[in-house]
């Protein structure tokens, strides 16, 4: 039986970030990428989860730990993007789609 979970993604520094709607570069450090989905078991701290697109892109990500969250009723799975650099093709596919909520931190 799939599980719920919210996931809480954080991206490396990107080399030529994309400006917000005001204009500003979007630093990823003050950021973070949501987004809901279903996986066949909760995913352990230590593990790898790999994200989908729908560009079609895979997302790998380092999980560090996962929280239940009473107020969403779902456990909060933070991850981090596996690679040390993430590339362009990949960045401007998870800022486009409609299924990733970039989230400030502040």
């Amino acid at each position: 039986m799939p599980i719920h979970i919210e996931v809480n993604l954080r991206i490396p520094r990107v080399k030529v970030p994309r400006k917000d709607a005001n204009g500003y570069s979007i630093n990823s450090a003050e950021v973070r990428f949501i987004r809901d989905v279903d996986v066949p078991a909760l995913p352990q701290p230590g593990g790898v989860l790999h994200l989908e697109t729908t560009a079609g892109m895979s997302l790998e990500c380092d999980v560090h730990r996962a929280d239940w969250n009473e107020g969403k009723d779902c456990f909060v799975v933070y991850c981090k993007y596996s690679k040390r650099s993430i590339p362009p093709e990949e960045y401007n596919a998870l800022l486009d789609d409609p299924d990733w909520k970039m989230r400030p931190l502040l």
